[in-house]
């Protein structure tokens, strides 16, 4: 939100949370604090900011968080919890608890996925009125009641035993792995929530899988948590940017740690319940047969309710053009019909580039929109340049003794502006397309 507040810090006092805001401000995660929740209800009303960050030694948290809530309906809010005092509180009372404050990075990591969680849960109940309104329900498979998966990967230790056992005794189905070859064997036969990685002495064997799970798309999204012998063994800041959703060393409470792994792991079910309910969509007689896109008719009736959606949530709302550059290539491509069979495919490309809350159309044959929720207009150029440069490396067949072809887009962006109808920021992309071509 630029150098505008996303998180809302309540807190008595900055003993306790101080220094996470600091690393947080540091790393772009501007914060506001509040001392008193009747003071965050204020804040909440006068800033629409993203997610909590709240204080458990509170004496009225507990109510304090329904209030919160509450208070910013229908938007969601991502609440984490930080005290000792959390621990005791029913689960999924707040989204995140913890007994101590994360490392920044850890925090901003967690924080990032809740916030696009809520906005996808969002966009389900959007995009379910949309097609029930038009007389085709849109099909929600039931969510997974089997208990969660979990793969434990590493050599047997006592820690990493007693956290075994502290994972079966909330429900989970724990899977061990001995060796990294075990474990990747493990990941491709089944599907697991979240997985916890051994440091041990040598922490080699878990950077190895999880550096393998982020290069695979299909065990991309999987938390994975190490578990380390101790505290400060290794640079925090380096493995959240490896893309570890969770450090934990062996001496925190193994019921806490736990805790922490099954929250990641029934936050992983529901991201995949929800895109599965998001992808359901393009198998409806409602999209576009050859893409699964949304069809004009469609994307407007949808448009129309995201943006009334966003200005009830507070949250901004871009919308991208994008149409196929007549490059040389393209006009010769286009008259051997080779570029007709090629949109089909770059169709596709597109639904998969867009994140999961994202709504992408073909407006016409060669034509592109996209809806973006809770992003504000540099950060949808952003997104939809990358969608067109990762088109633009793919080479298409041009026929019999002709080199392949690539495609190139023009793009225009519009953020919606207060007041302004969905058709004129449709159209006001689209003449940013014309002023950029």
């Amino acid at each position: 939100m630029g150098s505008d507040p996303r998180i809302l810090v309540v807190a008595p006092d900055d003993g306790l949370i101080g220094p996470l805001c600091q690393g947080l401000d540091a790393l772009g995660w501007r914060t506001v604090t509040a001392r008193s929740l009747a003071g965050a209800i204020q804040v909440l009303i006068d800033w629409p900011l993203e997610t909590v960050i709240l204080d458990a030694r509170l004496p009225d948290a507990i109510e304090g968080v329904r209030a919160l809530r509450q208070t910013v309906s229908p938007r969601r809010l991502p609440i984490l919890a930080i005290g000792a005092e959390a621990a005791t509180w029913e689960p999924g009372l707040a989204d995140i608890a913890m007994s101590s404050p994360p490392h920044a990075a850890q925090a901003a990591l967690r924080l990032e996925n809740l916030v696009r969680s809520a906005i996808a849960e969002e966009e389900v109940s959007l995009r379910e009125a949309t097609f029930a309104a038009r007389g085709q329900p849109l099909p929600v498979a039931d969510p997974d009641a089997s208990p969660l998966r979990v793969l434990a990967a590493g050599k047997p230790d006592r820690h990493f035993l007693a956290l075994s056992n502290a994972l079966t005794e909330r429900g989970c189905e724990v899977v061990a792995a001995p060796t990294p070859y075990t474990a990747f064997d493990y990941l491709h036969e089944r599907a697991f929530d979240a997985a916890v990685l051994w440091g041990a002495e040598d922490h080699a064997p878990a950077l190895s899988i999880a550096s393998g799970m982020k290069r695979n798309t299909r065990l991309y999204h999987i938390p994975a948590v190490l578990y380390l012998r101790g505290a400060g063994e290794i640079n925090l800041a380096e493995l959240y940017n490896r893309g570890f959703a969770d450090v934990a060393a062996a001496d925190t409470p193994e019921d806490e740690t736990a805790e922490r792994i099954t929250a990641l792991a029934r936050a992983h079910r529901r991201h995949v319940s929800i895109r599965k309910a998001l992808e359901s969509a393009r198998g409806s007689g409602l999209t576009d047969p050859a893409t699964g896109l949304f069809t004009p008719e469609l994307f407007a009736s949808h448009l129309a309710r995201v943006a009334e959606g966003a200005r009830l949530r507070r949250r901004p709302l871009s919308v991208a053009v994008l149409r196929v550059s007549e490059t040389e290539a393209v006009v010769e491509a286009r008259k051997g019909g080779w570029l007709d069979r090629a949109l089909p495919q770059i169709g596709a490309m597109v639904s998969r580039l867009i994140r999961t809350e994202d709504t992408a159309a073909r407006l016409s044959p060669d034509v592109f929109a996209l809806a973006l929720p809770a992003t504000q207009g540099p950060a949808g150029r952003i997104a939809a340049d990358r969608i067109a440069a990762v088109i633009g490396c793919t080479a298409f067949d041009a026929g019999p003794d002709r080199s392949p072809f690539v495609v190139e887009f023009e793009v225009g962006v519009a953020e919606v502006a207060a007041g302004e109808s969905p058709a004129a920021v449709l159209e006001r992309a689209s003449r940013d397309v014309r002023a950029s071509a």
